[in-house]
């Protein structure tokens, strides 16, 4: 099954068995979502539930506000997450805060989801990253999503939850193929361990998950090393007790994100190793990310701007032989 498919699954089965789940964003209905996530749900349940809507992410979001107060689970689709800038406040001032501010009687069951990250030339305006702000947000819980099998199981979660979540996809992951195991009970909060291993720790999320993964065989056979690769999912709240684990075993970790590296969020995971787990480290931590540029148009610049499974590992390599792994 494709990422895609995952996600379309997701919905489709929610809606069927929920008739207050509603979806709405540019193109959802009749062009089935920029990415097909919602292709043929429009047929399936009519333009009430699939609603098309204008090009105006702070009307999305403020819609789906609204539709939550009022005993609907939404689901907004923005078309991607640099468009969701012109949605922040309603996010940050009412998703976020209503529940708080009304002293817990106001439920806001709403997701926000959104593809984010550098594609294939699509340039600064069309290729950012916001977890870093969105995971400063108290009262939003924000997952993101590499793995197919999560996709499925974590959109349901987030959709049938009573919290506000942000649910953040990647364009190149789209048509990533997976499995699905429809029997799993699934915790959308637990970090996924892609790989096992017993001397580096590398925690990342999104697509640079897979970056990692492409370029462990070259840091392992140059270090003679073994590497655990961790993927994330949940970036707010995180689940530190698998990190711990993890370094506590390895006594070394690696940061690897996509988002310029100043402000960026793997800043608070590495902060989080330096004041928990200093003393069960071996070496300082590595953080991997992307360069503090606008990310350019030019594919060559554009992959100098972002890790690369070539850079990954030349980058862990040379911080794996100066600290003696």
């Amino acid at each position: 099954m494709l990422y895609r498919e995952a996600l379309n699954k997701a919905l489709d089965e929610v809606m069927q068995a929920d008739d207050t789940v509603v979806t709405l964003g540019e193109d959802v209905g009749l062009y089935g979502g920029s990415f097909r996530v919602t292709e043929g749900l429009v047929e399936k349940y009519g333009e009430k539930r699939v609603i098309d809507t204008p090009i105006a992410e702070l009307s999305i979001v403020g819609n789906a506000v609204g539709m939550a107060i009022g005993g609907l689970r939404p689901v907004a689709e923005i078309m991607t997450g640099n468009f969701s800038l012109l949605a922040f406040d309603q996010i940050i001032n009412h998703m976020a805060k209503l529940h708080y501010m009304s002293n817990g009687k106001i439920i806001l069951p709403i997701v926000v989801r959104f593809p984010q990250g550098v594609s294939r030339q699509l340039a600064a305006q069309h290729s950012e990253s916001y977890e870093q702000m969105l995971c400063a947000v108290p009262g939003l819980r924000v997952l993101s999503v590499n793995d197919v099998n999560y996709a499925y199981h974590a959109l349901k979660y987030a959709i049938l939850s009573d919290d506000p979540v942000v649910f953040i996809e990647h364009e190149l992951l789209y048509n990533k193929k997976g499995e699905v195991d429809f029997t799993q009970k699934l915790n959308p909060f637990q970090a996924r361990i892609a790989k096992e291993g017993r001397d580096i720790t590398i925690v990342s999320y999104l697509k640079m998950v897979d970056d990692v993964m492409l370029a462990v065989p070259e840091i392992e056979k140059e270090l003679g090393c073994s590497c655990e690769v961790i993927d994330l999912c949940s970036l707010n709240p995180v689940d530190y007790e698998t990190l711990k684990k993890s370094i506590e075993k390895t006594s070394r970790f690696v940061m690897v994100e996509e988002d310029h590296k100043t402000g960026g969020y793997g800043g608070q995971i590495v902060s989080w190793a330096a004041e928990e787990m200093f003393y069960a480290l071996d070496a300082p931590p590595l953080r991997l990310a992307g360069k503090d540029v606008p990310v350019p148009y030019n594919r060559t610049l554009e992959l100098l701007s972002i890790p690369t499974p070539e850079s990954i590992a030349r980058d862990i390599v040379a911080w794996g032989k100066k600290n003696d792994v």
